[in-house]
């Protein structure tokens, strides 16, 4: 057993190090992408997608919601439900 257990250690080491000499680590060079790293070009944010953002927010908009027109598929907040109870302004957690 003394013997064993060092012996899978190590081989296990070895596996693990070349499946990730494979693959690109990210941090090493954070500000490049890596080669044939796939990007975005344009995103199409449909009528559905806009009515949910705008749960709670009456016309005519404010300037400050404008910014719902550059946004990405990335998340932010402002799309989803927050806490419930009295902070809940825009009315998300209905019954």
């Amino acid at each position: 057993m003394r013997v064993f257990l060092p012996i899978c250690s190590g081989m296990l080491m070895l596996a693990a190090s070349s499946v990730s000499a494979e693959y690109p680590t990210a941090g090493i060079n954070p500000d490049q992408r890596p080669a044939g790293a796939p990007t975005l070009s344009w995103v199409n944010h449909n009528q559905t997608w806009y009515q949910n953002a705008l749960t709670g927010v009456s016309q005519p908009y404010p300037r400050s919601i404008y910014f719902l027109e550059n946004q990405g598929n990335w998340f932010t907040p402002f799309n989803h439900p927050g806490m419930t109870g009295p902070y809940d302004i825009r009315n998300w957690h209905k019954n």
